[in-house]
């Protein structure tokens, strides 16, 4: 992702609706080409926003539904959708209220009204399901609807907040038509968004067509889309030579992405950002291998990032040192200040003054899309050469299937890669390290959620630099997850279509409006 303006949010600042009239000087599809085809390896675990918290069902969440507030290409502030404006109410950044805009609907029809809104934060945390947003709204204490305002009530001061309904998270439903208390299972989608969903094929495809009754911040979606989901980044790769596909997007195969050149013919590619992350979690449960913190940091010690993001990536991932990743303010090394090199000998050394037996038996976790799996190859052949570690890799297929297991402790240990949802610090630490972490692994430490209310409340967002270095400092001497590698995020589109270069910029919205035919 670009880098974050370091003043991300101040006290009383008021969100005014931006018109959207520019969006008629786009062409349309006059010829009837049809759908434009989108292939990506992201996998929808849910329809239901409730149920979510993925790359994969944010991306078509932002299509069909509406959030309060939405980020705009190129920007880093939250800016209204579904709201006329937004603003936090006094000085202490624990109440903010937003206006809806007038005359919104549902694409069926009804009016959608500040109850709805109250509605759809209230089930998230009322369902609280393991897969789903909650552990971003821990400081939520209450929604009040009155009228056409929606009032939010903060347990204490979060200048992070407007980041947090302009996600899929807050996505608005329709409350006639999703229980209060259960997820919605039926394989339908009733938003406000720019699309609604035509047609949903579980693992396959989805099909959006323009919603006329949308009014937000996107502007009207001119082109019919057709997602594809495909098993894995070599399917991707080959839908996209045989033309099967006019748009390629997370996650090509490295090689793929290492060979990108501006001659290739009738290709269009952008990179951008650099944010994405992926991590080792640690299960730090009672009964885990990797319980102890001297376990995590023997591999915290000899685990070579170089190694992985030459040989498995090609070159098209960079090594990381810290949660929070180079491009954002508060980025640190603290991995690197405390691991600048391999070294066996000093794991073998935290592994004995711990009294623990070598080798460690440590189950390794991996869901088994793109370099997934040759990754964690490369992982268990770093811990093993030491002979400090015998690991074992489980390999799940279905995205879903790994989302329960780790949530069910089956792993020691497994890798996952990381989307921010908002372009600011507080969103690569609160939700993996923070209280209800989303990576449910079982760590919970009250200094680090000090650390992170102390972080949160901070309008001006450079000031709260120190205690987000300090949060990096003690997440590197617990490890509850190791940082390995960073990217930037690949687009790839055929010559016949425009748009392509706005459709993702790594602040997690997916904006196939912008899409449409030449």
């Amino acid at each position: 992702m670009r880098s974050v303006r370091s003043k991300v949010i101040a006290a009383g600042l008021v969100l005014g609706a931006a018109g959207v009239g520019a969006w008629q000087l786009l062409p349309s599809d006059e010829e009837g080409r049809g759908a434009i085809r989108v292939g990506t390896t992201d996998v929808v675990s849910a329809l239901d926003p409730a149920g979510a918290y993925d790359a994969g069902s944010w991306a078509l969440f932002g299509n069909i539904y509406q959030s309060l507030l939405t980020i705009k290409p190129g920007s880093a502030t939250p800016v209204p959708d579904a709201a006329s404006s937004c603003k936090f109410i006094g000085q202490k950044l624990t109440t903010y209220q937003c206006e809806l805009r007038p005359d919104l609907t549902f694409a069926g029809g009804r009016a959608v009204t500040a109850e709805d809104v109250k509605f759809s934060f209230d089930r998230i945390r009322q369902i609280n399901s393991d897969q789903g947003p909650a552990p971003l709204f821990t400081n939520l204490q209450s929604v009040k609807a009155e009228g056409r305002t929606v009032t939010f009530n903060l347990a204490s001061r979060d200048a992070t907040f407007p980041f947090k309904i302009a996600t899929g998270a807050a996505s608005i439903v329709d409350k006639d038509r999703y229980p209060a208390k259960a997820l919605r299972e039926d394989g339908k989608a009733d938003g406000s968004g720019p699309y609604t969903l035509a047609a949903y094929r579980r693992g396959a495809s989805a099909e959006l067509r323009p919603n006329p009754a949308y009014k937000g911040q996107g502007g009207p979606a001119r082109a019919l889309v057709t997602v594809r989901y495909f098993k894995d980044s070599a399917q991707l790769d080959k839908a996209w030579r045989d033309h099967e596909v006019e748009v390629a997007h997370r996650d090509m195969p490295p090689a793929v992405l290492a060979g990108l050149n501006p001659g290739l013919k009738d290709t269009r590619y952008q990179a951008t950002g650099g944010t994405e992350t992926r991590n080792l979690v640690f299960n730090v449960r009672p009964g885990s291998a990797v319980e102890k913190p001297a376990v995590r940091q023997a591999v915290a010690a000899v685990l070579d990032r170089s190694k992985i993001a030459g040989d498995v990536h090609k070159g098209t991932v960079t090594p990381l040192y810290s949660l929070v990743p180079a491009g954002v303010p508060a980025h640190s090394t603290p991995f690197f200040d405390a691991y600048p090199a391999p070294n066996g000998a000093a794991a073998r050394k935290l592994l004995r003054e711990a009294g623990i037996t070598v080798p460690v038996p440590v189950t390794l976790g991996v869901n088994a899309r793109g370099a997934n799996l040759a990754e964690a190859e490369e992982i268990k052949r770093q811990l093993e050469s030491t002979n400090l570690f015998q690991v074992k890799i489980t390999s799940v297929e279905a995205w879903e299937d790994f989302q329960k297991a780790y949530a069910a402790g089956r792993f020691d240990a497994y890798t996952i890669g990381w989307i921010a949802d908002f372009p600011d610090a507080d969103n690569f630490l609160a939700p993996l390290v923070g209280r209800e972490s989303s990576m449910n692994n079982g760590f919970s430490d009250k200094y680090v959620d000090e650390l992170i209310t102390r972080t949160q409340a901070h309008g001006e967002r450079a000031n709260a630099a120190a205690d987000f270095r300090e949060l990096q400092r003690v997440v590197a001497q617990q490890v509850p997850m190791l940082p390995i590698w960073q990217k930037k995020d690949y687009v790839l589109s055929r010559e016949a279509v425009t748009g392509s270069q706005f459709l993702s910029d790594g602040t997690g919205v997916w904006r196939l409006w912008e899409l449409n035919w030449l």
